[in-house]
């Protein structure tokens, strides 16, 4: 008979078993549940970040920057005058010195007169015959003289700013008041003396042949009855007749309407225009020299 072995408390001996038993289910269950664990954590949809809110600052107040003034000017209708007479149909549309009236630019050192309306914008423009003398100033009396006295020297057309006054000749015929004191008037061409040749230097591009008339201010008579005439009677016109010798700001006060100093002086009253008052009552007077 074998030899019994010492005896162990079967109490002890059950606990032992039981706890074996539990950790080897419990390690098991840990290896099952722990990845089906992550696998559904990794498949959970992820929560978009809260975005905080941007601290509120008050809205910044609309600042225009500032807007140039539209600078007004004459309308050329593409035509290239001189840069006097550009100057001057400049500066009476910036200031509006020819009012609410038509204005007519006689350019004598290119032989040119342009009419424009009370707008500024140019009508018609044409050649033009001038007194034979070079002179920004009629000769004292010279309105009176019979034309066989008018010497050559006098026989120049004023420049200055005019008031266009409608008048008619010892023919009746219509005509233009520039100066009427001086006798110098806007006409059709006469050619009536033959060896002066007014229609072909009408038409010469030479200015010097241009010089011709005792101080009136001849011009095509198309020009003359469908631009000139007409807008005078309409609107009346101021007449600025460019110089020969001395420069359009000595005759007229102008100034270059494109430099802001010189119009900032003009504003603050340091320029001042030549302004003739309109003679209301010279209206159809008598020409009695045609020059």
């Amino acid at each position: 008979m074998k030899e019994p072995r010492a005896d162990r408390k079967q109490g002890d001996s059950e606990f032992t078993d039981f706890l074996k038993k539990g950790l080897l289910v419990g390690a098991v269950l840990l290896v099952l549940i722990v990845p089906l664990r992550m696998h559904q954590a990794a498949k959970a949809p992820q929560q978009a970040p809260v975005a905080s809110a941007p601290a509120t600052t008050a809205p910044k107040a609309r600042v225009d920057a500032p807007v140039a003034p539209t600078l007004r000017l004459a309308d050329f209708a593409g035509e290239r005058p001189s840069a006097d007479a550009r100057h001057v149909a400049d500066w009476a549309v910036f200031t509006s010195n020819h009012g609410k009236r038509a204005f007519v630019v006689v350019d004598k050192k290119d032989a040119r007169v342009y009419v424009f309306a009370p707008d500024g914008k140019l009508k018609e423009s044409a050649p033009a015959l001038l007194g034979a003398a070079l002179g920004d100033d009629s000769f004292p009396g010279i309105g009176d003289k019979p034309l066989s006295q008018v010497l050559p020297e006098e026989k120049t057309t004023p420049a200055g700013r005019f008031v266009a006054e409608p008048g008619r000749n010892t023919n009746n015929e219509d005509i233009v008041w520039v100066d009427y004191d001086a006798a110098v008037s806007m006409h059709r061409i006469r050619p009536t003396v033959a060896a002066e040749r007014r229609l072909e230097r009408l038409a010469s591009r030479v200015v010097e042949d241009n010089r011709i008339s005792f101080g009136c201010i001849n011009l095509p008579v198309t020009f003359y009855e469908e631009a000139l005439s007409p807008t005078v009677q309409k609107h009346g016109a101021i007449v600025y007749v460019l110089p020969d010798v001395k420069t359009p700001q000595q005759v007229f006060g102008s100034f270059d309407v494109r430099d802001a100093a010189q119009v900032a002086a003009w504003k603050k009253g340091a320029l001042q225009a030549v302004n003739g008052p309109a003679r209301p009552d010279a209206v159809q007077k008598v020409s009695l020299n045609a020059r």
